[in-house]
């Protein structure tokens, strides 16, 4: 795979988010302590909790923040919290955006929902007091001469954040509602299958057309990833092969999934 990072010569200015200040990915878990313990073991920390407007643990692993929510239903969506709801709102409405999940006039936490050609969530949330977005590196911001130093990665279990991946039907389709959005899709590639990555300045986007998986993946990358990979099995860490030891699907206690791949060959 093709690596793209910080002072790479194909690597263009990162755009200005449009959606909003700080971004996270939302993730529904039927049990939080379980899914806390799965996560630190992969390298993340508590940052927040509350049991309203529902019971809640935010977490990172320096670069990545994750909200997980406590709902027995099975959900995954790229959220962003928002200072100017109404602004953003409007935006979107006017760029043809659909909101298939509006919030009630009494919500203290307004909340809108939408959703990529190819079923994807993205959500809006009012910005919280005290969330901030995290500063550590991911596959788009850390220097190309740190890409093969495992020891400047922030997440010493699983690497670096590359990509929220998931599939597309159509890859161009795919990528113009992405632009409309406030993304800029920083590589783009015919094989093996047609693939793209997207930015916005925040989030990471894998737009992949393919028939292979059908299941969005949070991906790390890393130089030393067939030994970060045996630890997390020494450690009880289920996974499933897709590429040989270095190369693995990891399914969370959510039934979400990771990917875990070595950078280079």
């Amino acid at each position: 795979m093709q690596i793209f990072a910080a002072n790479s010569v194909d690597m263009p200015d990162l755009p200005k988010p449009l959606l909003g200040e700080i971004t996270a990915l939302t993730i529904t878990a039927p049990d939080l302590e379980q899914s806390l313990a799965f996560y630190q073991k992969l390298g993340f920390k508590e940052l927040y909790r509350a049991d309203w407007p529902f019971p809640w643990i935010q977490i990172t692993d320096g670069a990545l923040l994750i909200m997980l929510r406590q709902d027995a239903q099975l959900y995954i969506a790229l959220t962003y919290y928002v200072e100017d709801m109404d602004k953003i709102v409007a935006e979107l409405e006017a760029k043809g955006i659909n909101f298939i999940q509006r919030p009630k006039d009494s919500d203290m936490i307004k909340r809108y929902l939408f959703q990529s050609p190819d079923a994807l969530n993205i959500s809006l949330v009012t910005k919280v007091d005290g969330f901030v977005q995290p500063t550590g590196h991911t596959l788009l911001t850390m220097p190309q001469g740190d890409l093969f130093s495992p020891d400047k990665y922030v997440n010493k279990a699983c690497g670096i954040f590359g990509e929220f991946t998931h599939t597309v039907t159509d890859l161009d389709a795919s990528l113009d509602f992405w632009e409309k959005i406030g993304f800029t899709y920083i590589s783009k590639f015919s094989a093996p299958y047609p693939w793209a990555i997207a930015s916005d300045g925040l989030a990471i986007i894998g737009l992949h057309q393919t028939s292979s998986f059908d299941y969005p993946a949070i991906t790390f990358f890393a130089a030393d990833m067939k030994e970060k990979i045996e630890k997390l099995k020494a450690e009880g860490m289920p996974n499933t092969e897709r590429g040989g030891p270095s190369n693995v699907m990891i399914e969370t206690p959510e039934q979400q999934h990771l990917f875990l791949f070595k950078i280079g060959m």
